[in-house]
């Protein structure tokens, strides 16, 4: 996950603690989350449908493939899978 530094000014800040204490949302980086994806229900920049979900899509395989690479994680054969489950 990516941290990005954000400075607010006081209108932003006194946004986000009302946010936060009328429950909206449980924490300032739940709201700007939320907030950052609103931005992009509103301007979306690509012509796509799921620009975003294909990403992170992308960003999931990559790390499951450097897992494996890594033998954190193993890889079963279809052959392996099926005795396992007792498929046929």
């Amino acid at each position: 996950m990516g941290e990005t530094l954000v400075r607010l000014g006081n209108a932003q800040e006194i946004v986000l603690n009302r946010l936060t204490s009328a429950g909206v949302f449980k924490t300032k980086s739940e709201a700007i989350r939320a907030g950052i994806m609103g931005l992009d229900k509103e301007y979306r920049e690509f012509s796509e449908i799921n620009p975003v979900e294909d990403a992170l899509a992308i960003k999931k395989m990559e790390k499951i493939s450097k897992e494996i690479k890594q033998g954190k994680r193993k890889v079963f054969t279809m052959a392996e899978v099926k005795k396992k489950y007792g498929f046929k």
